[in-house]
């Protein structure tokens, strides 16, 4: 059974008939993911390095308003990456999206930003995702640890395996079947060299997918509106999967901390 809402392309577009124009904005990496759905199709898209995106997101939003023609009161809906990523960068874009949410009285919908970067990875790399094969999109958390989620390619869409959750790069190899494909950042690199060291085939296809995924963002915000399956402004979270250092129990056992999920943060807006 397909993960709920992820979906190819083609069917989120079908879903997303009638909807009005959706502004998606991931800000969870150091490259900024927006991009902007109307009339059917997307009609611009942006992705930006920066050091600071609230200093840069006001902009490149509006450059790409701008490119279509449209203002922030046409919007229906601002779709948000909510993560896992860089907790600061997760803050600065759902701060903004509500924002806009509240002064325009447009939707929000939070999207995951793993999900994203697994549906984009799906439509640009077709070829080498035929139905089964298992895609992993993982973002680099730091401290020899990756964010990662597991999908498995079904006939429509993405079945996703296993919940965003952090963990030791050295332990992805174990969670994976025969040749996955690794989508994410740099980290996806230092995973494929740990896990050839071992012997297993994997998959690295290039960083676009993760650097693009406010493409399939927009898609999976579109149809959301056109659903009316959109998120509460005031109780939207990140989806920060482990929480900061400060708060974690320093009573608790290593191998308690190897893994933090999805399913031990309740989130609203996945997918």
């Amino acid at each position: 059974m397909i993960s709920r809402g992820l979906f190819r392309a083609d069917r989120l577009i079908e879903l997303s008939a009638g909807a009005k124009p959706v502004l998606a904005l991931d800000t969870g990496t150091p490259v900024a993911s927006l991009a902007l759905f109307a009339g059917g199709r997307i009609v611009a898209h942006r992705t930006r390095p920066t050091t600071s995106h609230g200093a840069a997101l006001p902009n490149t939003v509006a450059e790409l308003l701008r490119e279509a023609h449209l203002g922030l009161r046409d919007l229906g809906a601002v779709a948000v990456g909510i993560g896992p990523g860089s907790f600061t960068g997760l803050r600065v874009g759902l701060s903004y999206a509500k924002g806009v949410a509240l002064a325009t009285g447009c939707a929000l919908a939070g999207i995951p930003s793993l999900d994203a970067t697994a549906l984009e990875t799906l439509e640009t790399h077709v070829n080498q995702a035929p139905i089964g094969a298992e895609i992993c999109a993982i973002i680099d958390a730091r401290k020899g640890e990756v964010y990662r989620a597991l999908y498995r390619v079904v006939s429509n869409g993405l079945e996703k395996r296993l919940a965003d959750a952090v963990i030791p790069v050295g332990r992805l190899g174990s969670e994976l079947g025969e040749s996955p494909i690794l989508v994410g950042d740099a980290t996806a690199n230092d995973a494929a060299t740990v896990m050839a060291n071992r012997g297993q085939r994997v998959v690295v296809v290039d960083r676009q997918a993760l650097d693009r995924r406010a493409r399939t963002g927009a898609l999976l915000g579109a149809a959301r509106l056109a659903l009316g399956d959109t998120d509460r402004i005031h109780s939207l979270e990140p989806l920060y999967v482990r929480p900061p250092d400060a708060v974690r129990p320093a009573s608790a056992p290593a191998a308690q901390e190897g893994v933090w999920s999805a399913e031990r943060k309740n989130s609203s807006g996945s997918m």
